[in-house]
């Protein structure tokens, strides 16, 4: 395991990264050794992987002095250096702790000190022994529908350490717990396209690149950004699209972006940018359509053969059903996009073979499932999907969309299901979630217990949560109006969470368990989530610092303790897991590729699997647009909806059954723009995984504006308000207030501000319900609304805010240190 991997063959090859500065206010040196570090006689080199890539880590004295990125990968992103400064950081937590008001009072303490109340170590048998007492009491007194277990999964690349899997199978272990649906990424659109085209979409192959490249004579990035977002991957991203941006610049192919700011890729393809008020792409797509069925553009034969309900819609599109035409100065009222633009552009659409790639930030608005429900009407009145390079896809700016597909095998993880069986061999019962809840309605189930509100054609009655235990994730960094999130975590009895850093998350609970980093455990990751392109070994690089443990670890002695380690564990450690899952897929690759067993990969660091001829020229569609007969879509009719006479029974005002335009609760063209004018975005960040690193100098030297998060302004927006470049501003409206710092660009819109999401939430007063974010988290601003009663996803992005210049000296930033022991 500690031996140096062996090179892997590839043309290009990427320099050795200078070893990263690591100068900080309250930033250790990764070279500084720490207690407990394994103590090694020499340097060496370790394989390993994160979601930002393949990387190997140098580790000399039990202390990791360089993270550079692997050989094989000439296109790693900047932020690889950054993983050896996040070990060391003066915000791990080092020991199983427990909120001195819980310790002293147990499930009857205060719950208004989380967030603020200090922690008091205790020893792991004391801490687990507390965590599996609070189990066996809320199942006892209330029943497993009173435990909510939550994660976001995005820990680790690995799928042995995968947290998420980890912690469902745990509870399944105790016969259910409250789970939850969908994500905060892709909410709305994960529940309105298998009604429209049958399947999810958004976390599905597109058509691959070299099809792109070869066919596409017009590109229509609708709010993507193909640069920044494809440096992460849910698994270790190929980063291939860093290789085709190159090609497709030079390809002659006309690129059009529609978004309210000019993104990194449009600025490095040279892109046509339309800027668009945020919220209203759902009216200019509508207006597209109108520009394509007046002037006979449209293909009647594609929406004949392959579509339903489009004369439902044309009423619609045509105002007959509400008296308004669709038109382009329509549009343009609403959108602030020039009506002869959105004309031209649908002309240009239907006269070049056009793929539209869209993004999810579209979706993360109110009414979120319209935008990709009308693309796809869209699309379909073009009549190009299933030609090769026509058509829409949404996610080619995700985990490397597009990228040809390998013949390699799927590597598995630890099952998260779980039967448990007494003594005498009688099965207790096969765990599952005994309830489930759209993710980001979290809040609004911890306020409101036994409520009940519309999901997809459900009725869902919120539990009453007396226990909530986190594995995995910040979120509190995730979700939407923090203050109302506060409130809500004021109300179970029990917070467990396991954390690797005094996240803002990990302050809000009761009792914290130290969880090791990827570099202090063995585990196993395949990379590219599309393409498959191979596995590789996460080698452990350290031992353990303080006393942090794994996640699989812990849940297996609390699996002990609460009688069914067996089961859990099923007989194997941490090396025996690996070992199953990678010969497991070594067992089902032997018709397609070889590949060595499991010791031989294990002392390599990395096995490869080459693109598949099929991979390298899939057409997304292309079976169902041959024969859309016998391949027919996994919708009632077979076929795309436009019309879904399911949803249209659902009887949804806020989701009928066509697309159309729905006008937001927040936006620029509503009355709330009077009191506060600015449109606030929150994208993702361009150095981080959501919070992943925000905790490190990388984020200091590279990302932050006078010591906190940035939020891009327009020079008109600034110069109205007596704004420079590096001002420290408070952003605010009725539900939140937050610090930032002025970057003064003309690459925003005029009344739209961006701040990326992710950054630490760091309130004046902790635990404190509206106090000040001194660090500039913009979910302490964003609504905790549903988008709509068929998704209730995210509704992040229908935001107003106002901004002004910070009177006085600016509090310091204290998000990265630990809290009061």
């Amino acid at each position: 395991m500690d031996q140096r991997p062996d090179d892997v063959s590839r043309e290009d090859f990427l320099k050795t990264v200078g070893a990263l500065s690591l100068v900080g206010a309250g930033f250790v040196p990764a070279t500084q050794v720490v207690a407990n570090a394994a103590v090694s006689s020499g340097p060496r080199t370790i394989t390993s992987a994160s979601h930002f890539g393949l990387f190997q880590a140098t580790v000399a004295n039990g202390a990791i002095t360089h993270v550079a990125p692997h050989p094989s990968d000439p296109h790693a992103p900047e932020m690889l250096p950054g993983l050896a400064d996040l070990v060391y950081s003066p915000s791990r937590v080092k020991y199983p702790m427990v909120r001195r008001g819980f310790l002293k009072s147990g499930h009857l303490s205060d719950t208004a000190e989380r967030g603020h109340g200090d922690f008091v170590r205790v020893s792991w048998d004391e801490a687990l022994s507390l965590v599996a007492s609070e189990i066996k009491r809320v199942k006892k007194t209330y029943s497993n529908s009173a435990l909510y277990a939550g994660s976001y999964g995005w820990q680790s690349a690995g799928q042995m350490h995968n947290a998420f899997t980890l912690l469902h199978r745990f509870y399944n272990g105790i016969g259910g717990y409250v789970g939850d649906i969908g994500d905060y990424s892709t909410a709305a659109a994960q529940r309105i396209l298998p009604h429209a085209v049958g399947s999810l979409a958004v976390y599905e192959q597109q058509t691959a690149w070299p099809v792109v490249l070869k066919n596409t004579k017009l590109i229509v990035l609708w709010g993507a950004d193909l640069i920044q977002n494809n440096k992460i991957d849910w698994v270790v991203p190929d980063h291939y699209v860093y290789e085709v941006l190159p090609r497709l610049k030079a390809s002659g192919i006309r690129v059009v972006s529609i978004n309210p700011f000019r993104t990194d890729t449009d600025v490095y393809l040279n892109a046509e940018h339309i800027a668009i008020r945020p919220c209203t792409d759902v009216a200019v797509m509508l207006a597209m359509a109108h520009v394509l069925y007046t002037e006979k553009l449209h293909d009647q034969k594609f929406l004949d053969t392959y579509t339903v309900g489009f004369d439902k819609f044309k009423a619609y599109l045509l105002g007959e059903t509400d008296g308004q035409p669709k038109t382009p100065a329509w549009a343009e009222r609403i959108s602030g996009v020039p009506a002869h633009l959105i004309a031209q552009l649908a002309r240009d659409m239907a006269r070049s073979r056009t793929m539209i790639m869209a993004g999810w930030a579209t979706q993360r608005q109110d009414h979120g499932e319209q935008p990709p429900w009308m693309l796809v009407t869209l699309a379909s009145m073009l009549g190009q999907i299933g030609l090769p390079g026509g058509g829409f896809g949404f996610s080619y700016h995700s985990s490397c969309g597009g990228a040809p597909a390998s013949s390699g095998p799927v590597l598995g993880g630890i099952p998260n299901q779980l039967t448990v069986k007494s003594s005498a061999g009688k099965t207790l019962w096969r765990g599952n979630a005994a309830h489930a809840i759209p993710i980001s309605r979290m809040a609004d189930m911890l306020l409101n217990p036994g409520k009940t509100i519309d999901y997809d054609g459900h009725k869902i009655v919120f539990p009453d949560i007396k226990m909530l235990y986190w594995a995995g994730g910040n979120h509190v960094g995730h979700h939407q109006e923090l203050n109302r999130l506060i409130r809500a975590l004021h109300r179970p009895e029990t917070i467990v969470v396991h954390e690797v850093f005094w996240t803002p998350t990990a302050r809000f609970a009761d009792i914290v368990l130290p969880i090791t980093s990827s570099l202090e455990r063995n585990d196993i990751a395949s990379i590219g989530l599309f393409s498959n392109m191979g596995f590789v070994a996460m080698k452990q690089a350290i031992a353990p610092l303080f006393e942090a443990r794994s996640d699989f670890a812990v849940f297996s002695d609390l699996a002990r303790r609460l009688g069914f380690e067996h089961e859990f564990t099923e007989g194997r450690g941490e090396i025996d897991w690996l070992r199953y899952l990678y010969e497991t897929a070594r067992k089902a690759a032997r018709k397609q590729v070889e590949m060595p067993n499991f010791d031989t990969f294990w002392k390599r660091g990395i096995v490869q699997f080459p693109a598949s001829v099929q991979g390298a020229s899939y057409v997304t569609y292309a079976d169902f647009r041959a024969d859309p007969g016998s391949n027919p879509l996994s919708t009632p009719s077979g076929r795309i909806e436009i019309y879904s006479t399911t949803i249209a029974r659902f009887g949804y005002a806020d989701c009928p059954g066509h697309p159309s335009w729905i006008e937001p609760d927040e936006w620029l063209g509503g009355a709330a723009a009077h009191k506060y004018p600015l449109a606030l975005i929150s994208p993702h960040p361009k150095y981080r995984l959501h919070s992943q690193l925000d905790n490190t100098s990388l984020q200091m030297s590279k990302n932050k504006v006078a010591g906190r998060a940035p939020i891009w302004m327009n020079p008109k927006d600034a110069r109205a308000r007596g704004l420079a470049n590096g001002d420290v501003v408070r952003v605010f409206n009725g539900r939140g207030e937050a610090l930032a710092g002025v970057v003064i660009t003309d690459r925003v819109s005029p009344g739209v501000a961006r701040m990326e999401e992710g950054t630490w939430y760091d309130p004046l007063k902790g635990g404190v319900i509206g106090a000040l974010d001194k660090e500039g988290n913009p979910n302490t601003l964003c609504l905790d609304k549903g988008t709509s009663r068929l998704a209730q996803g995210p509704t992040v992005n229908s935001t107003l805010v106002e901004v002004r210049k910070y009177v006085g000296v600016p509090p310091a930033v204290t998000a990265y240190s630990a809290p009061t022991m």
